[in-house]
């Protein structure tokens, strides 16, 4: 069975699923929770509280967990349920890491023979005999590839977790020979708003509070912290699009397609920049994991389910 899966800093995500990058280790089963993962002698649980940014996510097994996490899910809700299961990964990397990375990741996934785990307290046997490596942010446009490639050129810009990846398209290619990753993601702005809202109001903050506010949604905060929040923001957004500019991306010439989910969070300041002369947003944060499971469908050369 293929399955993508997009290994963001702040969230994993497949074409049908997405949670905080997050994982705690148990020695004992935790009570509470159903959602355990057994795995090496140990127990797993997700968590809401990310893990710290890893450039390089093979230098402990803790990416590894998650992706089991990301494949019983899919396994689970595709009702395929054997008591051996081959499995094909497609996966991504940042496109200035890409040539670079690329044959470690995939090789970090690759295990000999059978991998067994417990999921939900139901045993599952996997093997997993292929890993497919492609770009993020150009797997993200895949499926509206029709739409740039008559374009001469496009910037696709990845606000995700930790960095913001920027991808040149002439004509509906990327040109790997001009992609840049900033640090500049979302898990940066939220640092530096915490920061700031600590040291101006006295009160501690998550990000859970600041995504909040951020979609409008509903929260006790003061107004003022939520200006705080708002203003904050902002000057993140500015602050992206002029290193981007500093890199010779000048989005006043130049359109733009955001993706990620930082994207949809920054998207009414990108708006309303001057910076940003024509902007199109790609809402989905699965954005990049539908891409690389439509890029592996063709490498493999099968058939969409239906």
């Amino acid at each position: 069975m293929l399955i993508a899966i997009d290994h963001g800093n702040y969230a994993i995500k497949t074409p049908n699923f997405s949670f905080v990058s997050g994982l705690a280790e148990h020695t004992v089963k935790p009570p509470m929770t159903d959602e355990i993962l057994e795995y090496g002698g140990k127990f797993w649980t997700l968590s809401g509280r990310r893990l710290s940014y890893m450039r390089d996510k093979t230098q402990d097994e803790r990416y590894f967990i998650l992706s089991l996490f990301a494949i019983a899910k899919e396994l689970e809700a595709s009702g395929r349920y054997s008591l051996s299961i081959p499995v094909q990964l497609a996966v991504g990397l940042p496109p200035e890491h890409y040539g670079m990375l690329k044959d470690r990741f995939a090789q970090y996934f690759m295990r000999n023979g059978e991998i067994q785990f417990v999921y939900k307290n139901r045993p599952y046997s996997i093997t997993i005999d292929r890993v497919m490596v492609f770009p993020q942010a150009y797997a993200a446009i895949i499926p509206q590839s029709s739409q740039v490639v008559h374009t001469v050129r496009v910037f696709v810009v990845d606000i995700g977790g930790y960095t913001t990846d920027v991808l040149l398209l002439r004509n509906g290619k990327p040109d790997l020979q001009f992609c840049r990753s900033l640090e500049t993601g979302i898990i940066t702005m939220n640092n530096e708003i915490v920061r700031k809202v600590g040291a101006l109001h006295d009160m501690s903050i998550e990000d859970d509070h600041i995504n909040a506010v951020l979609r409008g949604e509903e929260t006790i905060l003061p107004e003022e912290i939520k200006d705080t929040i708002r203003s904050a923001t902002k000057l993140h957004a500015k602050d992206i699009l002029d290193k981007l500019r500093e890199l010779q991306v000048d989005l006043r010439s130049n359109p733009a397609v955001f993706i990620g989910g930082g994207s949809i969070l920054l998207r009414p300041f990108l708006e309303a920049s001057p910076l940003v002369a024509s902007a199109r947003f790609v809402e989905s944060p699965n954005a990049n994991a539908v891409g690389y499971e439509m890029l592996a469908r063709k490498q493999l050369s099968l058939r969409p389910l239906g």
